[in-house]
């Protein structure tokens, strides 16, 4: 039996890793927060890496060191009812609900949209080329023992060839200074916590929570099956592939801040990554771009796919085979990936104000718990108060007309001036805490067990 692996299979697991978190919204995001943030673009990214790496890493670091069997396990320490609740919306939110169509319909917005010819016939481009995208992604998803081979050995290096030509080439010739570019809306005056927010967008803090338990089974299938050994091992792995996220993030930032020489702010990330493409690499660029974002998603996919299946295998035991998820959660992703990339990324924010929150203090506690012995009441407290202001965060983010119909906007208003931190999008700090103490003193004044 192993104790640890070779520096080479710690490559191909931290390459697997960084392969499933690492889709085109990692591209998106980042760019345009160079765009706007301009010259705040240092407080920005500093913002964006803790949500979009650190936490991510905690996430990996949290069900190994836990020894958790996968989120569910790690949520059942609030209570059963609550593990199924928050580990259906969890995977439900990354996988066919928004993340997994978003990968789909960005890879089209990004890349081949940009080639094909704008006409009216746009959403037949994005039905066949939909349905081509998850014709690859069912595949590759429904032999789950392959995904180390195909997502840690081909797709992401593939992915690093594509967009290190996109990267070089317009950092070595930057079109201005950073000094040089006004920051704009929210980076303007926060530009620290507008990044933090930012880097939700990109779910790898839920990721990691969902991927935890395909790592340890690689790491388990690779010779490693002690579990001191398996936990150490799936930290090592998790820090190599963050801090190549890391690496790759403040690179796309700084390739956003220096294109605006020669280019206006775009109104996405997606369009600013297809205008640079252009303008430094010309009609080729464009090309380049469709396979950058198109590898970055499919591994993206097929990761997703494989860790939801397999959690509601394990949820379900006498429902649905590995195979027949496989088929469910793939054809529900086809089908809202047609709805389109705008309508998707919409209705994804108030969600993800909502899942954040809880997913933060569920690895929090689950790095701490040694200190309260996992007590439950801890749990119970912290996310019981902190699933009230996440609410508050998902009321507040919804649509306006979503907002006007369920006749809310008063609730947002009262609670938002009464809440420490709710007009930065950081209202259940003090909730969380306010648990937090409420637990440990219901651990206290409890009677010991003999």
């Amino acid at each position: 039996m192993k104790q640890k692996l070779s520096f080479k299979e710690y490559i191909y697991v931290a390459s697997m890793l960084f392969g499933m978190f690492f889709g085109a919204g990692n591209l998106i995001f980042p760019v345009y927060m160079g765009q706007v943030a301009g010259r705040n673009m240092w407080a920005a990214v500093l913002g964006f890496l803790i949500t979009g790496v650190g936490l991510p890493l905690l996430g990996v670091a949290a069900l190994g060191i836990s020894r958790s069997n996968g989120l569910f396990d790690l949520s059942h320490k609030v209570g059963r009812p609550y593990a199924f609740f928050f580990t259906c919306a969890l995977y439900l939110t990354i996988g066919p609900f928004f993340a997994i169509p978003r990968c789909a319909t960005t890879s089209f917005t990004v890349g081949l949209e940009q080639i094909l010819p704008h006409d009216d016939k746009s959403w037949l481009y994005l039905l066949l080329f939909s349905l081509l995208f998850f014709a690859v992604t069912l595949v590759l998803s429904l032999r789950p023992g392959k995904i180390l081979t195909y997502v840690g050995k081909v797709l992401t290096p593939c992915f690093l060839v594509f967009l290190a030509i996109m990267v070089f080439v317009t950092i070595l010739h930057p079109t201005t200074s950073i000094g040089a570019v006004e920051p704009q809306g929210a980076y303007a005056a926060q530009p620290f916590f507008t990044g933090f927010l930012e880097g939700y967008n990109t779910m790898d803090a839920l990721a990691s929570l969902a991927f935890g338990i395909v790592v340890v089974q690689v790491i388990q299938g690779l010779g490693v099956e002690k579990a001191e050994s398996v936990a150490m091992t799936t930290v090592r792995s998790g820090i190599l592939s963050c801090l190549l996220m890391g690496v790759i993030y403040l690179l796309v930032t700084l390739m956003g801040v220096w294109s605006r020489g020669a280019l206006e702010a775009a109104p996405n990330g997606g369009t600013a990554l297809a205008q640079i493409a252009q303008h430094y690499l010309g009609k080729a660029g464009l090309l380049v771009l469709a396979a950058t974002v198109t590898l970055a998603c499919l591994k993206t996919a097929v990761g997703l796919i494989t860790s939801c299946a397999e959690t509601f295998v394990g949820m379900f035991p006498k429902g649905l085979s590995y195979r027949n998820w496989v088929f469910v959660f793939t054809g529900i992703s086809f089908l809202l990936a047609n709805v389109g990339l705008t309508a998707i990324i919409t209705y994804a924010v108030p969600v993800l104000m909502f899942l954040y929150p809880l997913a933060i203090t569920l690895i929090l506690l689950a790095l701490l718990g040694h200190f309260f012995d996992h007590d439950r009441a801890v749990y119970a407290w912290v996310t019981g108060l902190t699933l009230v202001a996440a609410f508050y965060d998902l009321l507040r983010t919804l649509p306006d007309h979503l907002r006007a119909v369920l006749h809310v906007n008063g609730l947002v208003d009262t609670v938002g001036k009464a809440l420490p931190f709710a007009t930065i999008g950081l209202g259940w700090i003090c909730p969380a805490i306010l648990g937090l103490v409420i637990g440990l003193i219901f651990r206290a004044v409890r009677p010991k067990k003999a």
